[in-house]
């Protein structure tokens, strides 16, 4: 990975950092559901406010489209932030110009300010120079902190970092450091997991890792497809019929890269998909007509966790079957229990990531005890198939 300046080599004392962080969070009826991209971002600001430096907090939220829509105003975020802070954060009505720069020459050192959401101006995703200028203006320095963005160019994202010393925050450094240990530099064997509903949706996602890991895992309904081009007959599984040419050739690809892929042994089937329906274990050659796989099934898990016992790094993205309805979260529960009990005692990497994954993890009661878990979806999920992130790589190009 390419080197890129950290905190460490910044002394903040007096000057203005534009801290790019990710405050899009979940709200529902007005009230704030997850603050976890808050608590994540804490550590930076308080280091740099503790250091001295003008904080100047800058972010998206939802898709207003280049306009000012009330209901997408950062405004609860800056309050959210006070509190996990513990010290006042101000607030500006815009992220440029006039209002946003009161803002900032109003601000102490050591003090905090959130300017308003960036995609109130339509400059803001398509990277425009002039608001990339109105941005820079506002500060001396650059800090990224939001390597959920950063598989996007935006302005606040990749085009202010040309034009200040441009730094990682600790966040992305994390993030960074734990995608590194995870595909760029890990220790071997790495087992890789990746589950989900469709092949189509993850083909350079598995593309990318028949490349780079030992073993592959494909769990979820996107194994129905694998099954089903190998010939078996899966019932009313939910699979891509379409894709089948395209699983073979995966297959084919990951044999000629030395990756094992590793299938179904047995599954868990059921009529119906619900809590608690009626349901049972079967053999590849035995899943009933009417029956969907919701699940794999404990010689499926046993294979897995061998997998684990001899591997030194995991990367997990996505559930083995329908996690969120019980029982047919069996199998994702405990092989994520079984990660975690390899990490807490010293003999794994694993690193964890992607929208369904972390739901997945936290249902299984491990979010805190694999190495690393990413809340960047779609970023996490573009640098695991392999693709350069204009966020990242505006932060290593200087």
């Amino acid at each position: 990975m390419a080197a890129f300046r950290t905190l460490d080599q910044l002394d903040p004392a007096g000057k203005r950092v534009l801290l790019r962080a990710d405050l899009n969070l979940p709200v529902r009826d007005g009230k704030i559901t997850d603050r976890t991209r808050i608590d994540r971002l804490v550590p930076t600001i308080r280091e740099l406010a503790d250091k001295g430096a003008k904080v100047i907090v800058c972010s998206h939220f939802d898709r207003p489209k280049g306009k000012r829509v009330p209901e997408m105003s950062l405004r609860p975020m800056g309050e959210a932030l006070s509190d996990a802070l513990g010290q006042p954060v101000a607030f500006a009505d815009d992220c440029v110009g006039p209002d946003a720069e009161a803002a900032v020459a109003a601000l102490k050192d050591g003090g905090v300010l959130l300017l308003e959401n960036t995609r109130y101006h339509a400059g803001e995703e398509k990277n425009d120079p002039a608001l990339v200028e109105g941005l820079a203006k506002l500060a001396d320095i650059y800090v990224n902190d939001a390597f959920s963005a950063a598989h996007r160019a935006h302005a606040s994202t990749e085009g202010v970092a040309h034009k200040l010393p441009a730094y990682a925050g600790r966040l992305m450094q994390a993030e960074l450091e734990a995608l590194d240990a995870a595909l760029g530099n890990p220790q071997r064997p790495v087992v890789a997991i990746v589950g989900g509903a469709k092949v189509s949706t993850k083909l350079d996602l598995l593309g990318n890792l028949t490349k780079k890991v030992d073993v592959l895992v494909i769990g979820g309904a996107m194994a129905n497809t694998f099954l089903a081009a190998q010939g078996k007959s899966v019932g009313k599984s939910l699979q891509e019929a379409e894709m089948h040419e395209t699983a073979r050739t995966i297959m084919a690809e990951a044999s000629a890269n030395g990756c094992e892929i590793l299938l179904p042994e047995d599954l868990v089937v059921s009529e119906a998909f619900a809590a608690n329906a009626p349901n049972k274990v079967v053999g590849l050659d035995d899943v009933p007509a009417e029956m969907m796989a919701l699940d794999v099934g404990p010689r499926t898990v046993a294979v897995v966790e061998d997998k684990l016992e001899n591997a030194k790094t995991l990367v997990w993205n996505g559930p083995f079957g329908a996690f969120e309805i019980v029982p047919f979260d069996k199998a994702t529960v405990a092989v994520a229990q079984a990660a975690a009990a390899l990490t807490e005692a010293g003999k794994l990497v694993s690193i964890g990531g992607g929208g369904d994954t972390v739901s997945a993890l936290r249902h299984a009661g491990v979010i805190d005890k694999l190495s690393y878990v990413s809340s960047a979806g779609g970023a996490f999920l573009e640098w695991l198939e392999g693709k350069t992130l204009p966020g990242v790589a505006a932060l290593t190009s200087h």
